[in-house]
């Protein structure tokens, strides 16, 4: 079976720090940026931990805004 590598793009600008993305990934790959906001001044999800995504798209289903766009790529 072939290993998937996932990695995400978050629109920084739409996210409102929800934290639904972080909650929803299995592999604790999000997290909300602790020092930096957006131009609204909301803390805005990241991938902390990149090397871990899955590439499940549990984080782009649950956000609200569709501010979440997911990748896989087979390894």
């Amino acid at each position: 079976m072939a290993k998937i590598k996932g990695a995400i793009i978050v629109n920084t600008e739409r996210c409102k720090g929800c934290n639904l993305c972080v909650v929803a990934c299995p592999s604790k790959v999000l997290a909300l940026q602790p020092q930096k906001v957006n131009n609204k001044g909301y803390h805005y999800a990241f991938m902390q931990n990149p090397d871990d995504c899955i590439g499940c798209a549990s984080c782009g289903i649950v956000c609200p805004d569709g501010c979440i766009s997911v990748y896989k790529v087979k390894l």
